[in-house]
């Protein structure tokens, strides 16, 4: 089995900023992609960002600029920095992995038990 776990989470107030943390661990061969999605009250989980083992990120549209995903391959680590937060920011902000257990496949998705961001003065 596969662990995500998250950290970096809490209260911030309106302009600051948070950097999330989300290491995985277990039986990894490799990690294909690896991502935040986010849920607000009363609304859809939405994706925040991804990024490959190899290749461009994508981010939503309306976070560019502001948040900026990376990963530490070494570590099956990936991180959110978040510039600027803003009220709408706050959500219950989840870790994602497309993890390969062998090198013969498959992929299987996983998810983080998510971390609070709240914004607010």
């Amino acid at each position: 089995q596969v662990q995500l776990v998250e950290s970096g989470g809490g209260l911030v107030q309106p302009g600051g900023s948070l950097r999330l943390s989300c290491a995985a661990s277990g039986n990894i061969f490799s990690i294909n992609l690896m991502g935040w999605y986010r849920q607000a009250p009363g609304k859809q989980r939405e994706l925040v960002a991804t990024i490959p083992s190899g290749g461009s990120t994508n981010y939503l549209d309306s976070l560019k600029g502001r948040f900026t995903i990376s990963r530490d391959n070494a570590k099956n680590t990936v991180y959110l920095q978040m510039n600027s937060l803003k009220p709408e920011d706050t959500a219950v902000y989840y870790c994602y992995a497309i993890v390969r257990r062998s090198s013969e496949g498959p992929d299987y998705q996983y998810w983080g038990q998510g971390t609070q961001v709240t914004v607010s003065s």
